[in-house]
């Protein structure tokens, strides 16, 4: 993913390519314009979602399924780009499997509260809990962000003074 970066500084061209042009073990025969194509009207139809959620906040079961839906679309659109395969690798690449875990068991929870116990109560603690750790798992791709907003955290709430 960090190829791109190295790519536009003029580091290392070559390994800017392997983002997209990398064959991703034979599970992908889509061309670089399909994959862009596939990554942002998956990431689009993700954000829709989560977006249309919004409307229906009322009955939080709906909310729920629709806006967990959203967040599985816009997670995986980068599917298109990395593949399955490097995608899955990525994601539970040992920096962030514990977000990941996190993130999937948030998931999990919030089907389950809105699905099958048809609690809205619950259901609205797991998607903020689920939101909590989107982020947390977002943080996780970008360098030190997650040690910054720890950091960031600690002081805001400090009692000392």
């Amino acid at each position: 993913m960090w190829n791109i970066g190295w790519s536009l500084t003029g580091d290392n061209e070559e390994q800017g390519q392997i983002l997209l042009d990398e064959d991703s073990g034979g599970l992908c025969s889509l061309s670089t314009m399909q994959r862009i194509y596939g990554f942002a009207a998956c990431l689009i139809a993700g954000l829709a979602c989560m977006l249309l959620s919004m409307i229906i906040f009322a009955k939080p079961i709906k909310f729920a399924v629709l806006f967990t839906f959203g967040n599985l679309l816009a997670v995986g659109s980068t599917a298109f780009l990395l593949g399955p395969a490097q995608q899955l690798g990525m994601m539970f690449d040992r920096v962030r499997v514990f977000a990941t875990a996190i993130y999937l068991g948030c998931v999990v929870m919030a089907l389950i509260c809105a699905l099958l116990i048809h609690s809205k109560v619950l259901t609205i603690i797991a998607i903020i809990i689920e939101i909590g750790a989107l982020i947390w798992y977002s943080l996780s791709y970008i360098p030190f962000a997650r040690r910054m907003v720890s950091e960031l955290m600690i002081r805001l709430c400090d009692t000392e003074l």
